[in-house]
Formats: C-alpha cells, structure tokens, sequence
C-alpha cells in the first residue's frame, strides 16, 4: 500500500440502473431484502419482499421513475457523481472522492475493490443523510465494513455517521431556502423521510417514541435517534430562518403504514388547505439529493392534495445536490 493516501467514499441510498420495470425491480429486491429496512424474521421478509411487495410495487415504481429520468439519467445518480467531481477538485492531491451507492451501481462492492487496487490506506466513508438511522447511514457503513473486512491488510477507516447539526450543513439549507420570499407563504413545512416506530424504538428500547417531547428539546436519547434528530434539523433552520411556531410545522413522508413516525405530512398538508392556507413552501432537510420522494412526492402528488383540499400554491425547496455552498460544506464536515 501506498502511505497517506485517503479514500473519500460518498455513500447515497441508490437508484435503479434504468426506469425499466425489470431494471427497477431488481434494485427494490435488493433494498427491500435488507434487513435494515425491512427488519422482520428472514422467511417472512423473503416472502413478502419477493412474493408480495416487488412483483406488484415494480411496474408503479417504474412508471413513477420514467417521469423523472433525464437524459443525464437518474437525478440522484446524476448529482452524486456531479458532487463528487466538484469535491474532487477541492481535496487535497493525496485523497480522492469515490461514490458508491448502497443498493445498485456504482456498487460498493465494486467501488472499494478499486479503492483497494488503487493503492489506498485510509478510508473516511461518507453516507450521505444527515440524521443517523439504521435503514440508511448503518446499512451503508456496515457493507463498507463488510467488504473491508476482506483484504488482507486493512486500511484505516473513519466514517461520518451523522451531520444534520453542523453549522455548514445548515448554513447550506438556509442559503437554499431563502431563495425563496418565505413571507409569500402562509405556512412552511418541514418533511422528513418516515420510518417504522419499530425503527426508532430499537435504538433506545429505554425510552418511548411515542411520548417523546423531542419536538420540543433534544431528549437524552437524542445522538442516534432519528426523529429527535430531525425535530433538532428543524430547529436549527427554524432559528436561522427567524421564523416563528405559528409559521411552519414539521412532519413525516413515505409512509408505508400508520405504525410510522407521526405526524404524518400527507395530513398535515390536508388540515392545513382546509383550514385555509392558500401558499405552502415545503423543505425536505433529510434529502441532500433530489429524489423520487421529493421530485414525485412533494413536487406532484402533495401539490395535488394540497390543491385538492382548497389549497392554490405548494412549492417544494429543492435539496442540496451538487451546489457549490453544498461541496464547500461537506468538505468542511469531512475534514472535522
């Protein structure tokens, strides 16, 4: 091995390798079989996942994925990789920026091989989301852990697990956000991606998520817990931004069931249009890549409810992707 030289390995959830309904349902049997995400017995996710959820969620997922494939491809793929080559030209000459995705290509498999081939001793992998949560930051560190595990002298490896409270990571959102005029908005809202409560629970068995008063202050179990560290998010940018309780609120997208993280933001939206808020801005600060979930969700099919329910206006705040403000950032946040 050389000496001194250092792997920059940005890690995002990944993509299908086209919209194709075959494409897209190899990628959600991949993600859907980890037990991350899914966490119930190995039979019983065996046969929900390959039986149940992939045969019939394939060909909608891909119908959903054909809206918004570009020419440049998958959004998601297309900004990591911008965001990688701009952090590349910011690195200094003995460390250089890879990406890898956790499901789907560029495989971390085949990312750390060539990390591994190319000489390098020193690992600092990135995932990139910024509250911690198993079904995401974990699953990714783990297959980097996993396939590290193999070589026969072991690089050095340092991992950012987490960075939704650095100050460059919320001073990007913010320059994001006040791109828009937030005094044409009656309300602002706050989504983040949902998880199982099942989720939230295993990392502090001790106390109960659903009682919790992390909307309000960090609670003791608040480091690695998903929801307080996203009311945590919100608070930080709701300081920033001088807004008041009354101008915004925060909720929960994608879920899957009602035991999911509440409140939910598909009700939110719905009370609010009917209550009469007019203009809503959305900021989906879990996200630093513009997705499915917030190109599709928030972007149409939350702008329809909210119409649907009296509403005139919902416009989504795009995610970080590949902004200057945002490479300058997670520079900083690597380096500390």
């Amino acid at each position: 091995m050389t000496t001194n030289k250092t792997a920059i390995l940005l890690l995002n959830i990944g993509t299908p390798d086209s919209p194709q309904v075959k494409d897209v349902r190899r990628y959600l049997s991949e993600f859907l079989n980890d037990p991350k995400v899914i966490d119930i017995p190995w039979l019983m996710r065996k046969i929900l996942v390959n039986l149940i959820i992939v045969p019939f969620r394939a060909p909608k997922s891909a119908v959903l994925y054909q809206k918004i494939w570009t020419l440049k491809g998958s959004p998601l793929l297309y900004y990591s990789e911008s965001l990688k080559n701009k952090l590349n030209r910011l690195v200094s000459d003995d460390d250089q920026v890879f990406l890898a995705m956790r499901y789907g290509n560029p495989s971390i498999k085949k990312v750390i091989n060539q990390i591994k081939n190319e000489g390098f001793t020193k690992i600092v992998a990135v995932p990139l989301f910024p509250q911690w949560a198993s079904s995401s930051t974990q699953t990714a560190i783990n297959a980097v852990q996993s396939e590290i595990e193999k070589w026969e002298t072991r690089p050095q490896l340092r991992m950012v697990n987490q960075f939704y409270n650095h100050k460059r990571f919320i001073d990007s959102f913010v320059k994001r956000i006040k791109e828009f005029e937030l005094t044409d908005y009656d309300h602002i809202l706050f989504s983040y991606h949902g998880l199982p409560v099942s989720h939230i629970q295993a990392s502090h068995p001790e106390n109960d998520c659903l009682t919790c008063d992390c909307h309000q202050s960090m609670p003791a179990c608040g480091e690695y817990c998903y929801k307080a560290t996203c009311y945590a998010t919100t608070r930080l940018l709701v300081k920033e931004l001088g807004l008041i309780p009354s101008q915004y609120s925060q909720g929960f997208q994608s879920r899957l069931t009602k035991k999911w993280i509440t409140p939910f933001t598909d009700e939110i939206i719905q009370t609010k249009a009917s209550e009469g808020t007019k203009k809503m801005l959305v900021i989906a600060p879990a996200f630093v890549t513009d997705c499915l979930e917030t190109i599709i969700e928030i972007g149409i099919e939350y702008k329809e409810l909210f119409k649907q329910h009296g509403g005139t206006a919902l416009d989504y705040v795009p995610s970080l992707n590949d902004s200057d403000e945002w490479v300058e950032a997670l520079k900083v946040i690597i380096e500390e």
